[in-house]
């Protein structure tokens, strides 16, 4: 017998086909097309793209809106959320240290865990991402958090806070798939791609690096960085002089505090059960950190590489534009509840974090579809896949499989012949916020 009336569907999935249909019909009025992938997430994909299309003020005018309805909702809700996510980590590092007498992937899994929760709560703290919620306890706020010796407290991890900071929130953000960008993964791995191996050999030993890419390669980045003052960078192909006390930095600064707590005070806590115990708790430390590394190398190794993103030639000539190529260059993993925001770090809304990176966490997951939508509207590949298909995607550009894009210029120009201004220094330096100043 024919059923007339279909069964009701979760409110869930009528907001999400409805968002869809929302997409889907922005999407038609421009030169691009959606695909669909992984995770139901909708994928605005290019058709013969061509960036210097875009209005990019128009969408910048645009943004600046989501950015006020953002920031006139910050509240409890963000202070109650960083709380839980805190919550999370310590649970998790309990779990790991009431377990570590003994050797067992639940330790290693949930100490774990433990430290790369830290690692995402001093990510959006130290990007002032809570600095203007009301009412904010002092030690949420940048001014405060894992500095001086609060570091130990808040944040033990291998690299120095102040050297995160500048690398990250200065170099990275503001140059974002340019050359001053320290982080640009098919430039600093050019080492990788010049290797005359078969890629599956390359891909192998990358899937190695990645379970010591902290103190390898984010340690060393950092520090070189914010010694040099971006002077120079660490991992590029160009000749680049060591900064003064760079090699007495990293080992007394970095890698000594860090090896220390995890490797001889941790284990040490168990010597009133034993040796054996002592020694298990050591070996459960150090199964942590291969999987904290891997865990946080594939989802922030991903975030701006593949051969589906750009990488720019040229400074951008407008914070309109800059906002443009934020979007451009980045990519977003699967969005929606915890269960799926948590394990990824809050990386998967990188679109997002990149427009404004000073958001608290909670206001991605809310702005999210209002920024897919507006890309959709203008035109703007919005590209947004499974962790697991951009882990591939970055493979193959670290092994020299792919290339990514390139782009010299983006958005309509009013004037051909003019000069280029860098406006770098326009931007937040601290922050990189491209779109925080209001009208």
């Amino acid at each position: 017998m024919r059923r007339d009336v279909d069964p009701p569907r979760p409110a869930s999935r009528r907001a999400n086909r409805s968002r869809t249909s929302l997409l889907v019909a922005a999407g038609a009025r421009s030169s691009t097309r959606f695909e669909k992938v992984g995770y139901g997430a909708i994928a605005l994909k290019s058709q013969d793209f061509d960036p210097t299309t875009i209005d990019c003020d128009a969408f910048f005018r645009e943004l600046r809106g989501i950015r006020r309805e953002a920031e006139a909702a910050l509240g409890e809700d963000d202070i109650r959320h960083l709380r839980r996510t805190e919550l999370y980590g310590r649970v998790a590092t309990a779990v790991g240290l009431a377990t570590a007498w003994v050797p067992n992937p639940l330790s290693m899994a949930a100490l774990a865990l433990g430290r790369s929760t830290r690692w995402i709560i001093m990510h959006h703290v130290g990007h002032r991402g809570y600095d203007r919620v009301p009412d904010v306890p002092p030690r949420y706020t940048s001014r405060v958090f894992a500095t001086g010796w609060r570091r130990f407290l808040d944040w033990s991890d291998w690299m120095l806070p102040e050297a995160w900071k500048y690398e990250h929130n200065v170099l990275h953000h503001t140059n974002t798939g340019e050359l001053r960008d320290p982080d640009l993964v098919e430039r600093n791995t050019h080492w990788v791609r010049a290797l005359e191996l078969p890629q599956a050999v390359k891909m192998v030993g990358m899937a190695g690096l990645g379970a010591i890419w902290k103190p390898f390669y984010y340690a060393p980045n950092t520090v070189h960085t914010w010694l040099s003052r971006g002077q120079g960078l660490a991992f590029t192909d160009e000749a680049s002089e060591t900064p003064p006390k760079y090699k007495r930095t990293l080992y007394l600064r970095c890698y000594a505090p860090y090896v220390f707590i995890h490797f001889a005070a941790l284990p040490a806590l168990f010597l009133p059960l034993g040796p054996l115990a002592a020694a298990s708790a050591f070996v459960n430390s150090l199964g942590a950190e291969a999987i904290t590394n891997l865990h946080t190398f594939m989802v922030v190794g991903p975030n701006h590489t593949g051969d589906d993103l750009y990488r720019f030639d040229t400074p951008a000539a407008s914070k309109a534009e800059a906002a443009v190529r934020q979007v451009l260059g980045s990519v977003n993993y699967a969005t929606g509840g915890e269960l799926v925001d948590y394990p990824q770090l809050w990386l998967n809304y990188q679109i997002e974090h990149h427009l404004f990176p000073d958001l608290p966490m909670l206001r991605y997951r809310k702005i999210q579809p209002k920024v897919k939508a507006l890309c959709a509207k203008y035109g703007i590949p919005y590209v947004q896949e499974s962790v697991f298909e951009r882990v591939k995607k970055l493979l193959f550009v670290a092994v020299g499989k792919t290339s990514m894009k390139r782009a010299s210029r983006v958005g309509k120009r009013k004037g051909e012949a003019r000069d280029v201004p860098d406006v770098r220094a326009s931007v937040s330096p601290d922050v990189g916020a491209i779109a925080a100043e209001q009208p």
